[in-house]
């Protein structure tokens, strides 16, 4: 049994094709017209509770289902009008009759017009939304990938995610796609009934000519009309269907929820409204005949729900809960003055906030829940994914407003000082552009706080033309998002202080407390173990490999005499595979290198004092360095590679100290650092010509 459901349909469209061949007898032909008109209601019902499209993905197949089951009922149909002197069962002949009421030709205009209906209006209607909505799609397809992808970048969204958004953008692009093709099953389909129609009222009066064209007029118009009606009644729920499954956006209810919701928001319209139908009865008794008392029903009914909603709408506010105990028991009001008399309160004043992002008062609403801002959660999203990248934990962060900068502001604070800030459009989506070349589309130019490209700001009404244009469209939200999640990865190292570190080892221990208390204490103090962890950081190296550090650690303590910049370095060279998944592409990594004799010059040029190891070059050298290094970074930017130079593992700490100077966050790696099984490409070497 659930073999023969599995394969329900295929049994069905065969079934469909067997009534093309084989001529039914008239009760089976009653059956399967009913039967028809009650799976197509089915479907109307579906369009409508559905709250997107891709609810009701099979709608395209199951349209050419539906639209071979009335051909070939239709076929039937025929074959029983013209071969049974115009009798092709009960239901058809009821229909006919009832439509044309004993005036054939009044009834074959009526069924002419409902035809006419049928394939002009809503047929025609939708297949053009359909064509429409397929060609935006597919055209939107590249935008829609790009804002996924930002997102995905930003940490907004984790990799499950991006791929369910993905597929289904891919399935939307699909389902408009059949839908574009699907309609024309249903033009086809109105088209054929006017065919059909003709057939059986000419095949029919050259059938019945010797015995009375009249009586065969009023057999086979009767015929006509109702294997007709009967065809276009389901087609007609189909094609309304259709047209409401291509235009349906996406949302939280049903077709009939959401009428009924947006009707009652505003009563004052339904009153407005209600009020005019009944002024228009003055108007109407000067009018003979007029039934003036229609307007009444009509108008007083829509005054009586206008004043109901509107009582509805007061009696709700009027229930808002307000905390009795907040007005019951209010705490007096103190004075400044007296409230930092005590030096507890002084102190609570002069917390440092880790981390802060201050807003201008036309940004509020980007972190005010009651405006439907979902900020904090997006921000909670990436705070998880960071941690999973990186394993550190960020700070909580804090929203202040601040009415002293501008209103289309913001500032990035750590620890009170600000790091970073940006203006926001609101109302304005931003599109981004590397060659920032927007002559196609018109909007506001500014540049992205996150990566200082060339970006512009867009209203909401252009933003499908600039997907279909191809520009990756971003909003208000999102970009103070990618900007904070640049920010906490360019300064993550400073938020690791004592307790963090405690938290990590602690969250180590629990699986293996063995090795953290052999290294940690004994083999380096924390002050050093949270010195290295902050060099990883500071070059954006993940530290969620605790394991491996602190074995490296371990290994090299002894060798190095704890000195934390080595130790480091080993730790870098230990996170080979880490690193290299961070830069490597595709199996290559894309660098320039430095030149032997320079990194000689460098190695001889590093002095050693008290306070540790520093490089000392010769002042006429570091021009020419930096011009050098300056022209090969613009072969790598020219191909879009990361920009990356590559040094002798004993060089690299040396020449990234000294490049942090004049490049800061310049990619420095060793070639120990990578795993040999990536190929290294170079683009370049920095070199300086000694006399």
């Amino acid at each position: 049994m659930k073999r023969f459901f599995d394969n329900i349909i295929t049994v069905f469209v065969i079934l469909i094709v067997l009534l093309i061949i084989i001529p039914l007898p008239t009760f089976m032909l009653d059956f399967m017209i009913l039967f028809n008109m009650g799976v197509s209601l089915l479907i109307l019902l579906i369009s409508m509770y559905i709250k997107e499209s891709l609810d009701f993905s099979i709608f395209p197949s199951l349209l050419l289902v539906t639209t071979m089951l009335r051909l070939a009922l239709s076929v039937s149909s025929v074959k029983l009008i013209l071969g049974h002197a115009g009798h092709a069962g009960h239901v058809i002949q009821t229909f006919g009759e009832f439509v044309i009421g004993g005036q054939p030709v009044v009834g074959f205009i009526v069924f002419l017009i409902i035809l006419i209906i049928q394939f002009l209006v809503i047929t025609k209607g939708a297949e053009r939304v359909a064509e429409v909505a397929a060609r935006f799609n597919l055209d939107a397809m590249p935008g829609k990938q790009m804002a996924i992808d930002a997102d995905l970048n930003a940490g907004l969204i984790n990799e499950a995610q991006a791929r369910e958004r993905r597929e289904k953008v891919s399935r939307e692009a699909e389902f408009y796609g059949a839908m574009d093709g699907a309609t024309k099953f249903v033009k086809g389909d109105a088209i054929v009934s006017l065919i059909v129609a003709v057939i059986n009222i000419v095949g029919g009066i050259i059938i019945g000519y010797m015995t009375g064209v009249a009586d065969v007029m009023g057999t086979y118009t009767i015929a006509t009309v109702g294997d007709g009606l009967v065809s276009q009644v389901p087609a007609l729920m189909i094609s309304t269907a259709t047209g409401m499954v291509v235009t349906r956006s996406a949302s939280e209810s049903s077709l009939s929820k959401d009428v009924v919701t947006q009707f009652s928001k505003n009563p004052t319209t339904m009153i407005i409204a209600g009020s005019s139908m009944l002024l228009l009865v003055f108007v109407t008794l000067f009018v003979p005949q007029f039934p003036w008392w229609f307007l009444i029903v009509i108008g007083g009914f829509m005054l009586t729900l206008g004043i109901v909603q509107s009582r509805g709408q007061k009696t709700a506010l009027a229930a808002v809960p307000v905390p009795a105990e907040i007005a019951a028991h209010e705490a007096p009001v103190i004075s400044d003055t007296d409230f930092y008399r005590d030096p507890k309160n002084i102190y609570a004043s002069i917390e440092v906030e880790l981390m802060s992002v201050e807003f201008g008062y036309s940004l509020l609403p980007l972190i005010d829940e009651r405006h439907g801002s979902n900020l904090e959660d997006r921000l909670t999203n990436f705070r998880k994914k960071f941690a999973a990248d990186m394993g550190i934990v960020i700070p909580d962060i804090t929203f202040l407003d601040n009415i002293q900068i501008t209103p289309n502001s913001y500032i990035i604070k750590i620890k009170d000082e600000e790091v970073a800030g940006g203006e926001i459009l609101p109302g304005h989506y931003l599109i981004m552009d590397s060659n920032g070349s927007f002559g196609d589309i018109d909007g506001i130019d500014t540049t992205d706080p996150a990566f200082g490209i060339p970006a512009k700001w867009i209203p909401g009404s252009a933003i499908e033309r600039a997907e279909i244009l191809g520009y990756s469209v971003i909003d208000a939200q999102s970009v103070i998002i990618t900007h904070l999640s640049d920010i906490i990865k360019k300064y993550a190292y400073e938020f690791i202080g004592r307790s963090e570190i405690e938290m990590m080892l602690n969250n180590l221990r629990n699986k293996n407390k063995s090795l953290v208390d052999d290294v940690v204490g004994n083999t380096i103090n924390m002050s050093s173990f949270q010195k290295i962890i902050t060099n990883l950081l500071k070059e954006r190296i993940p530290v969620k490999d605790l394991v491996t550090i602190l074995e490296t650690i371990s290994e090299y303590a002894s060798a190095t005499g704890g000195d934390t910049d080595m130790l480091t370095e080993h730790c870098r060279q230990a996170l080979r595979r880490t690193i290299t998944r961070l830069y490597a592409e595709d199996g290559v990594i894309k660098v320039i290198l430095l030149d032997m004799e320079l990194e000689t010059t460098i190695i001889k040029s590093v002095n050693k004092t008290a306070a540790g190891f520093y490089l000392a070059l010769d002042p006429p050298l570091i021009p020419a360095i930096l011009a050098s290094l300056s022209e090969n970074l613009a072969k790598l930017e020219n191909v879009g590679a990361q920009q990356i130079v590559m040094t002798n593992p004993v060089v690299r700490f040396y020449f990234k100290q000294f490049i942090d100077q004049f490049v800061p966050g310049l990619t420095v790696l060793s070639s120990n650092e990578i795993d040999p099984k990536i190929q290294i490409q170079s683009f370049g070497i920095v070199k300086v010509e000694t006399a």
